[in-house]
């Protein structure tokens, strides 16, 4: 199967366990890797026949931008479930790193990958 990936995405979202983590937008940063059939769009040339990444990357931003989470596997699992239902992928790996929120941690998250 074919690949689209999207790496080191930096966005803006609201995460945390305690209420006042997700008072204030923090930056997380998503690899996303998206299985779709890539073999139409490489003949044609036309986006119509692919996923166009830079929707995708809007609408992640406009859904974080419209919610919060407490746990990175809840944020992880909307994103998934985002790019599966809106964009027709076959299946979606995607890493979620909340970057220095300990110190002497450089980051920390969750990988998760779901198929449709």
């Amino acid at each position: 199967m074919d690949i689209i990936f999207l790496s080191e995405i930096k966005v803006q979202t609201r995460l945390g366990v305690p209420e006042w983590e997700r008072m204030t937008a923090q930056t997380i940063i998503l690899d996303i890797e998206i299985s779709y059939d890539l073999s139409k769009a490489g003949k044609s040339d036309d986006v119509a026949d692919t996923i166009d990444y830079g929707t995708v990357v809007s609408r992640i931003r406009e859904t974080l931008n419209a919610n919060s989470f407490q746990l990175v596997e809840a944020l992880a699992e909307h994103i998934c479930q985002l790019i599966l239902n809106e964009f027709s992928a076959l299946s979606v790996k995607i890493k979620v790193a909340k970057p220095a929120i300990l110190p002497g941690l450089k980051a920390l998250g969750v990988v998760i990958a779901r198929n449709k």
